[in-house]
């Protein structure tokens, strides 16, 4: 389960405007209490969503259950000589479309599903820094011999 350091290392490897420039939950949690954003542009966080369980089959001897788990990607681009946001918000798409291309439909070896598109959406402009989340769904199985 929780397909963090998969997916960074996969928008890694595919997207270069974000190689090296992708941060951690921690990281990311540590900026927005001090109110700050960060230094490099563009930069990223990929952090961990929500596990949400499907129906469970319980037969002798093996445990199934479906699930779905989510893996958030948070851009930011800065943009200090533009207080609209609107040159900020020209190089965000292209960014917020090579991110979506390097995910959706990959899956790591042993995931059953792959990554689906599930939301994306503007979070703000705060400091001179357009900020958007991309939510990614993948579907997936527990299989547990108790």
């Amino acid at each position: 389960m929780i397909r963090v350091p998969e997916v960074t290392a996969r928008i890694e490897a595919q997207v270069p405007a974000l190689a090296g420039r992708l941060g951690t939950a921690t990281q990311f949690s540590v900026l927005v209490q001090r109110g700050q954003m960060p230094q490099q542009s563009p930069a990223g966080f990929v952090l961990p969503g929500a596990l949400s369980g499907g129906v469970a089959d319980a037969m002798t001897g093996l445990f199934r259950q479906a699930f779905d788990e989510t893996v958030a990607v948070v851009l930011a681009v800065r943009s200090a000589s533009d207080p609209t946001g609107a040159k900020a918000a020209d190089e965000l798409t292209p960014l917020i479309r090579a991110v979506v291309l390097a995910v959706c439909g990959w899956a790591p070896d042993d995931a059953l599903g792959v990554f689906v598109l599930n939301s994306g959406d503007f979070v703000g402009f705060e400091n001179g820094t357009f900020i958007y989340q991309i939510d990614f769904k993948l579907d997936d199985q527990l299989r547990i011999v108790p």
